[in-house]
């Protein structure tokens, strides 16, 4: 069984904020589990808040020799931006002078779809040694709806490329992403009812009875419009530069009394020119409020919803940049 030692930060955003802490632990833990070949570091979970890969990077460079000190072939994982989502930024400006370096990339099936397996091959394809430490199958909330189809055709992708992945979570707590039912309080002697929905699927995983597609579908990024909601199509020009998106429902549900939708909003730049920013705008059909976003800078204004770019995706040429909505 192999051990995953994680640095693990969220609400930080950035690893450097406590990378003082970060070196100290490491040398705890290089020091002690040197010896064992079954122990994985990884180094810095889910940088957000608008973290560069320059940040991460420099991050790396001051804890890896840090681990290599110790230890100096153990697998080291290193996070890329926005939740451990941009490993094309890592393939441009990856980390050199050490071996065993793999970079991470994690999904949640529900959400993150077409778009983002095709970042994964173009890496993969680029060279890139890509891990998957932490997926599920449910919305990226942890906690919505399961996504069976899309969550075959990912383990089918990273099956043919041999990628190696790891479910979130094992734990009873009430939400979609534990593996074992809330309602159990065992420690041992599991059965097949013990576990939840999104248990006993990757128990069907695990021990092949879980059918596969036959591919991981069209990783082409071809979005299609969705009207149910969102008029969608809009068309802003900014900079000189034409910019079109399409707006899609990826998943809905009910809480507080209220109906809550999630969107994938693909913007796409045909105009043949690279711009350095960007803006466009979502016109729904009724007043809308916005829960939560990625990705972009936000503005509501009764039923229209302006996004513009932020400091890491704000250069388009012809590739479309994938804007997440709640």
């Amino acid at each position: 069984m192999y051990v995953i030692i994680d640095w693990h930060i969220l609400s930080d955003g950035n690893p450097n904020t406590y990378i003082v802490e970060a070196k100290q632990f490491f040398n705890e833990m290089a020091s002690k589990y040197a010896a064992n070949n079954n122990v994985i570091y990884e180094i810095c979970n889910e940088p957000n808040g608008g973290t560069s890969w320059q940040d991460i990077k420099n991050y790396a460079n001051e804890i890896i020799p840090v681990i290599r000190q110790y230890d100096k072939d153990a697998v080291i994982l290193v996070g890329t931006p926005n939740w451990s989502q941009y490993v094309d930024q890592a393939l441009a400006d990856s980390i050199t002078g050490y071996e065993n370096i793999m970079y991470t990339f994690h999904f949640y099936a529900a959400t993150h779809r077409d778009d983002m397996r095709q970042n994964v091959q173009n890496a993969v394809n680029a060279g890139l040694p890509v891990f998957v430490s932490e997926f599920g199958i449910c919305d990226a909330s942890g906690n919505g709806g399961i996504d069976e189809e899309q969550s075959g055709k990912w383990i089918k992708m990273l099956d043919d490329n041999q990628i190696s992945y790891v479910i979130w979570n094992l734990s009873n707590k009430n939400e979609t992403s534990s593996l074992i039912s809330s309602a159990c309080n065992k420690f041992s002697g599991f059965t097949v009812n013990d576990l939840s929905e999104c248990g006993k699927w990757f128990l069907k995983l695990m021990t092949g009875q879980l059918s596969l597609p036959e591919n991981a579908g069209n990783i082409s990024s071809n979005n299609q419009s969705n009207t149910n909601q969102s008029q969608g199509g809009n068309q802003t020009t900014y900079g000189m530069v034409n910019v079109e998106n399409s707006a899609k429902v990826v998943n809905s549900w009910q809480a507080d009394g209220k109906t809550y939708y999630q969107y994938e909003i693909t913007v796409t730049n045909n105009s043949g020119k690279t711009c350095g920013s960007w803006k466009t705008q979502i016109t729904f059909s009724e007043n809308v409020e916005l829960k939560d976003k990625w990705n972009g800078n936000f503005e509501v204004n009764n039923n229209v919803i302006t996004i513009t770019s932020v400091d890491y995706n704000g250069t388009l040429t012809m590739v479309n940049q994938l804007v997440i909505l709640e």
